[in-house]
């Protein structure tokens, strides 16, 4: 049986900065009940509890950039580790809204890109999350009308991200601004942004409303596939060796203290959708798209899903290089005022379970 799941509408009922407040006044309990080490940055060895929740609210997207996610509900992987923790579900459009369930207690563990993780980081002082794993890489990418060839030909027009803030909006703002390219957060400038939902942007392409989409998979191949684009920037050419965040876990650092136990066995399950991933990735695909299907009525067709599949690598290592540049390219475009990341990485428990597994461990900031 799968778990239950609600809208991200339903959840967030709590103003934000209350809730903010609260988040960070709990963000003290350390649980002392444990029977795990692993390594730590230095080679020292870390306490990991083992205390568990009755209950883990899990976020996450329905896109194929969050494959490990949808996978991992779909074959129950989760559940499985998890044992008599109830696993409830949550599905949201975009990092922000995810981040606003966080702060209103909503929320304990979502897939998320790391832009929206940072500003949770930053927004409360290094308090209210840490990135506990990482999920995928790839899969971004500026889709634009036939007659596009340049930046310069984006001037006077509009193009869209999935919300404010977010990690393809953040990297849209840098691009254009890197091409000499104004913009603004009320939609001035030499190119207009439109933040709005994935869904939307479609219909608004398709409609000629917009000149083009900086988006994640599957939408880039949405938009090339039923809305006649074709890609203008692949965002792995602006990465070292095309290697970038695109998704990775993010934890309320109160439930992480308090329920160690329960993160890990969630990212026990993380582990088994990434494992699964990579042995069968045709029923991983089916799994993926099923999980699409349940959560907006509509599956994939084939030939996207596959395309799509093809420009993600699933990983666990959250790719901290990245993650930094982002908050740089975030400040610079006038999202995020200054912000020391120190702390915003716990990767003790999945570098245990990577340990466990004679697997390498992954590295933070």
């Amino acid at each position: 049986m799968r778990p239950s799941q609600r809208s991200s509408r339903s959840i967030i009922a709590v103003a934000v900065m209350l809730a903010l407040s609260l988040v960070i006044a709990a963000c003290g309990g350390d649980d002392e009940s444990s029977d795990t080490t692993a390594a730590g940055d230095e080679g020292s060895t870390t306490t990991i509890g083992t205390a568990t929740a009755d209950e883990v609210r899990l976020g996450f997207f329905p896109n194929v950039t969050h494959a490990p996610a949808l996978v991992g509900v779909e074959e129950g992987f989760f559940e499985e580790s998890l044992g008599d923790t109830k696993l409830t579900t949550s599905t949201f459009n975009a990092g922000p809204e995810a981040v606003e369930a966080l702060f209103a207690d909503a929320l304990d563990v979502t897939y998320i890109g790391p832009n929206p993780a940072i500003n949770a980081f930053a927004q409360s002082n290094g308090e209210a999350i840490r990135i506990v794993s990482g999920s995928t890489s790839g899969g971004a990418f500026l889709v634009t009308t036939p007659e596009i060839t340049s930046a310069e030909d984006l001037k006077g027009e509009k193009v869209a991200t999935p919300q404010l803030g977010n990690t393809q909006d953040v990297a849209l703002r840098t691009w254009l601004q890197d091409e000499g390219l104004s913009s603004d957060t009320s939609g001035g400038g030499d190119v207009s942004i439109v933040p709005q939902a994935n869904a939307d942007t479609l219909t608004a392409f398709q409609n000629g409303d917009i000149a083009g989409a900086w988006v994640p998979e599957p939408w880039a191949t949405r938009l090339i596939e039923e809305g006649g684009g074709k890609v203008l920037v692949d965002e792995a050419t602006l990465w070292p060796e095309g290697r970038y965040v695109t998704t990775h876990i993010i934890v309320r650092t109160a439930f992480l203290d308090e329920y160690p136990g329960t993160v890990k066995a969630v990212l026990e399950g993380h582990q088994s959708a990434l494992g699964f991933i990579e042995s069968d990735p045709e029923q991983a695909r089916k799994d993926t798209n099923a999980q699409i299907e349940a959560l907006t009525d509509k599956p994939l067709p084939e030939d996207v899903l596959a395309a799509a599949w093809e420009n993600l690598t699933f990983t666990d290592d959250p790719i901290a290089s990245s993650l930094e540049q982002s908050a740089k390219d975030a400040e610079e475009v006038g999202l995020l005022d200054p912000v020391d990341l120190e702390g915003i990485y716990d990767l003790s428990i999945l570098n245990s379970l990577l340990v466990a597994a004679d697997q390498p461990e992954v590295d933070g900031l």
